[in-house]
């Protein structure tokens, strides 16, 4: 499986909905060239299936970008995600992190925070919103966060390896304990069996229905069409540009003289854009029809 997708399914019986996220090429190619940990890989994998599926409910063009910060040995871990499920993220952590409790991995308990803003072309601002990290997993982060935000009880496993990141999302809606008083706590149940290599390898329909098979035998459940998410990181030499010039022919002239250069660096693309003398002369030139001395 090494398509990436996120596939929506709700139990009609019981009025529960859920998602199966399963990221697999744009995963990887998240990962080229970065050198992670396998712990800080792995952090990094899992909030990026998480950030698709929250993505995943946007119903109008906007960003959702999400971070978790802290003082331990994972400073930051951010990660966004369009309407489009265009996603793109990184991670900074000391240069050895080696395998702990993931509050302690992301300094819990020194201050850490998830951050969460959406950014609404028709918005004067970004939304945003600082909670603790609460939860010993990504999965239990998460699934606190949701539950606050949504009202309604959630449950939320969530998995990475090398290869693939993947997560399984369930919501109790609010007719659900008309349908089926135990059907929460049941489906509930039933989840939380599932293996990390069951999240991984299988795709939606096999992994509903080994977990679920009750409750999918009888055309229970249904699988909505998977929408497709990729890993979405342009050059931008337009807005780079801007920046240059957004500097002034003063500073410009000071950043060339002491560096020979003027280096700027896109740390969540992984990219680096140069600039000579030569560069950004001509740059000024074009723009304000006067060549840097």
């Amino acid at each position: 499986m090494s398509e990436s997708t996120i596939r929506r399914f709700i139990f009609e019986h019981l009025d529960i909905r859920g998602a199966v996220v399963h990221l697999g090429d744009s995963w990887q190619q998240m990962q080229v060239d970065r050198n992670y940990q396998p712990t800080v890989a792995q952090l990094l994998g899992e909030l990026a299936a998480v950030t698709a599926l929250i993505a995943g409910q946007l119903k109008q063009p906007g960003r959702l970008t999400l971070q978790l910060r802290g003082n331990g040995p994972i400073q930051s871990l951010i990660m966004d995600c369009n309407e489009q499920l265009q996603m793109r993220g990184m991670a900074r952590s000391n240069p050895v992190v080696l395998p702990a409790p993931v509050p302690v991995l992301l300094g819990a308990d020194q201050g850490g925070k998830l951050m969460m803003s959406l950014d609404m072309p028709n918005a004067r601002q970004p939304y945003q919103s600082f909670v603790p990290l609460e939860g010993n997993s990504i999965g239990e982060i998460f699934e606190h966060y949701l539950e606050q935000s949504e009202q309604q009880p959630s449950r939320l496993f969530v998995t990475a390896g090398p290869n693939a990141a993947a997560c399984l999302f369930l919501q109790k809606m609010p007719q659900a304990d008309n349908h089926d008083p135990d059907g929460w706590n049941r489906i509930s149940h039933m989840a939380s069996t599932v293996k990390p290599a069951e999240l991984l390898e299988l795709d939606a329909e096999a992994l509903l229905t080994r977990l679920f098979h009750e409750d999918t035998a009888d055309h229970g459940v249904r699988v909505y069409d998977p929408q497709p998410i990729v890993y979405h990181c342009p050059e931008d030499w337009d807005k780079v540009r801007d920046m240059v010039i957004s500097l002034g022919r003063a500073d410009t002239e000071s950043i060339l003289e002491e560096h020979g250069e003027i280096l700027i660096r896109d740390d969540i693309c992984n990219r680096e854009y140069r600039f000579t003398a030569d560069d950004v002369a001509e740059l000024f030139a074009k723009t304000t029809g006067q060549a840097l001395h």
